[in-house]
């Protein structure tokens, strides 16, 4: 962040102080918004100016509702994201208060995993063949098109949590019969064995 910005930092998760403290080195005014059962969690408080605390951060409009009352004796210029499980609320919190950053839209290539293979497909990379689980007409045609297994995987989970492999049509239906109105938060996808490879960036011409 540029310099003498202040720098509102959002976590669910103890993090490690780097941050924090190159923040406040650059001159930033450092807020530190996190859950109540860190408050006595080892922060660089020498690096942090204010630190506020609420039970659950994964509740949105109360989040919102804290960040704009605290807006209202501070100008936030910056807020950043410290773990995965925060990243959407962040953004949320940029739209809502017109910062600038990665708003909803763009987190979504992020965090969803739906969106990510949208985006990839759109721009010609190769992706295993996939479908929202959405309209039940679509998913018979694919199941009818793609052979199983296929992997039932949460749009919105990070990493690998809650993913399941897929053996036979019964199972699926089975399987979402048990999530009621949570099936449009999945995807179905073509399993494909072999090694997996997690790619963390990718640079072109030093970008």
């Amino acid at each position: 962040p540029p310099k003498n910005s202040t720098v509102l930092c959002i976590t669910s998760y103890e993090k490690v102080p780097d941050l924090f403290c190159e923040c406040k080195r650059l001159g930033c005014y450092v807020i530190l918004l996190t859950v109540t059962e860190l408050e006595h969690a080892d922060w660089p408080r020498d690096c942090i100016d204010e630190v506020f605390y609420l039970p659950d951060l994964s509740h949105m409009d109360e989040v919102i509702r804290k960040v704009s009352f605290l807006a209202r004796s501070r100008v936030i210029d910056r807020i950043i994201a410290l773990d995965d499980y925060d990243v959407e609320v962040a953004a949320a919190i940029r739209e809502h208060l017109r910062v600038s950053g990665m708003g909803d839209t763009t987190v979504r290539y992020f965090r969803d995993k739906l969106a990510m293979r949208l985006k990839a497909r759109e721009h010609g990379i190769l992706v295993p063949d996939f479908i929202h689980v959405l309209n039940y007409d679509n998913i018979r045609e694919y199941m009818g098109r793609v052979p199983p297994p296929w992997m039932f995987k949460p749009r919105l989970e990070a990493s690998t949590v809650g993913i399941t492999k897929i053996d036979t049509p019964e199972a699926f239906w089975s399987r979402l019969d048990m999530l009621g109105d949570k099936q449009s938060f999945y995807l179905l996808e073509c399993y494909i064995p072999g090694e997996v490879y997690h790619v963390d960036s990718v640079v072109v011409d030093r970008e």
